[in-house]
């Protein structure tokens, strides 16, 4: 009797531990799978958001390989052509560009396409399902590309209203805090995406296995440091930056107090390389105005909001210094804005220093 009664109990026992889902249960999962099971737990979903998604894992793909081998395929240097920004287009620029509207272009779920490197929104679909636009940067960090530094994709996915009537560059300029999804790559010691689908639904990193050819869930729910230990700023515009960035500069630099000063300084040069790690690792990055900038440096529309719209996601904060990044409504598809994202904390005094509080 003593055994049937503790046979019973190990039996109660292992069908309550059954009910818990065990730790990191969808660590490994491919970005399809993650993706799909997404899409299930949506009543509503009619699977053009998924087939989205899943496009754009095989545009980072393509561009990762070509990254890979940029040396040898003859993708580095100049194309001799100058983009709207008035920026040199590099071979790898077009390149990246050519294959994330190539492979939009493909199910007829995506409306429209704006990129950096397009003077104009490409309308890519005409189908009475196409509901989404891409906005993205194709290269980020362009001039890193040469010397085999980390660069970048970056993307947002707006939905759009089809009671709008026709698709216009009017209905893209909408604040980020409308984004359903967000994301960016970036092409380092290996290739990572890392994901949104909405504020309140977290972010993941998908890391790149090019043995098997898929991305697979490697950091789950990441969450931004409430504080953080390293700064990220072009320290070689100290002299162009305006009087209270100088000085929250300075104060960083200086030890002392509660925060953890000195901070550590990081600077890549890539934004979607900075932002990565501080989003990872905590801290700040800040790219302000200045004298040669005076509107910021960052678009605002495929870069800024982005990024701003993970951080958030992820628990972090973006900011131009005194405002929301996602609450600030474009006037233009190639606005520029001041940005600033990282930790709360950091943020925080950030803020405090470009609003004359400190």
């Amino acid at each position: 009797m003593a055994a049937a009664a503790s046979i019973a109990v190990l039996g109660d026992e292992l069908m309550a531990d059954a009910t818990k889902p065990p730790p990191d249960i969808q660590k490994g999962i491919t970005l399809e799978t993650f993706v799909l099971e997404g899409m299930r737990s949506e009543t509503a979903a009619t699977g053009a958001f998924t087939s989205l998604l899943n496009q754009l894992g095989t545009a980072v793909k393509i561009i990762s390989a070509r990254v890979r081998n940029a040396g040898l395929a003859d993708a580095i240097g100049y194309t001799g052509e100058t983009n709207v920004q008035g920026e040199r287009v590099q071979k790898l620029d077009q390149y990246a560009n050519d294959v994330l509207v190539n492979v939009l272009e493909r199910r007829g779920h995506c409306r429209a396409v704006a990129s950096e490197e397009m003077a104009e929104p490409l309308l890519t679909s005409r189908a009475a399902g196409a509901r989404y636009v891409v906005l993205f940067d194709p290269i980020d960090g362009s001039s890193n590309i040469d010397v085999g530094v980390s660069i970048g994709t970056i993307f947002g996915i707006l939905r759009l209203d089809h009671e709008r009537g026709q698709t216009t560059a009017e209905q893209l300029l909408r604040p980020g805090r409308e984004l359903v999804g967000a994301g960016y790559a970036v092409y380092g010691s290996s290739t990572m995406l890392v994901l949104s689908t909405g504020l309140d639904e977290g972010v993941h990193g998908f890391t790149f296995d090019p043995s098997v050819g898929e991305f697979f869930l490697s950091h789950e729910n990441l969450r931004c440091p409430e504080q953080g230990t390293t700064y990220s700023i072009n320290e070689g515009n100290h002299a162009y930056w305006p009087e209270p960035v100088r000085r929250w500069n300075t104060w960083m630099k200086q030890p002392g107090g509660a925060a953890a000063r000195p901070y550590g300084q990081r600077y890549v040069g890539s934004a979607v390389a900075d932002a990565h790690r501080t989003l990872l690792k905590g801290g700040i990055f800040v790219y302000p105005t200045d004298d040669q900038n005076p509107n910021g440096k960052l678009r605002l529309l495929y870069e800024a909001n982005p990024l701003a719209f993970l951080f958030e996601a992820a628990g972090g904060t973006g900011t131009d210094g005194t405002r929301r990044i996602l609450d600030i409504v474009p006037s233009s598809v190639h606005e520029r804005t001041p940005i600033a994202v990282g930790s709360n904390r950091d943020v925080e005094a950030y803020c405090e220093f470009m609003q004359g509080k400190r």
